[in-house]
């Protein structure tokens, strides 16, 4: 990961084609360090490729990934699940009606910071 970071922050930074030791220099920099294989990888990877090309495509694949959801219920079942046969589902959380605070004034304190 850290050598897409070094990569991404080199095109940034204006290089749109960076090589293996403008990669290292910037990794050097910072007292890091990576194997030249990694590195030789991604190059060979990305080598004549855009990079806004490469992000955007990688966004239509995450975006067919399906995440979140519906996981909350099998995690409460697995976690109450010896409780005995009949665990009932756990109960909505209560939804609190927000009572907005009245501001006090500054008259209230005796004093006003702009007298």
């Amino acid at each position: 990961m850290k050598v897409i970071a070094v990569y991404l922050l080199a095109v940034l930074g204006g290089n749109t084609y960076p090589s293996t030791n403008d990669l290292k220099d910037i990794l050097g920099s910072v007292g890091s360090e990576a194997d030249d294989d990694i590195i030789e990888l991604l190059l060979s990877e990305v080598k004549g490729k855009d990079i806004t090309e490469l992000i955007a495509s990688g966004r239509e694949k995450l975006a067919s990934i399906p995440c979140g959801g519906g996981g909350g219920a099998v995690a409460a079942t697995a976690v109450g699940g010896g409780t005995g046969g009949g665990a009932a589902a756990a109960p909505e959380p209560k939804k609190e009606d927000k009572v907005e605070e009245k501001e006090e004034s500054d008259d209230d304190m005796g004093f006003s910071l702009f007298d």
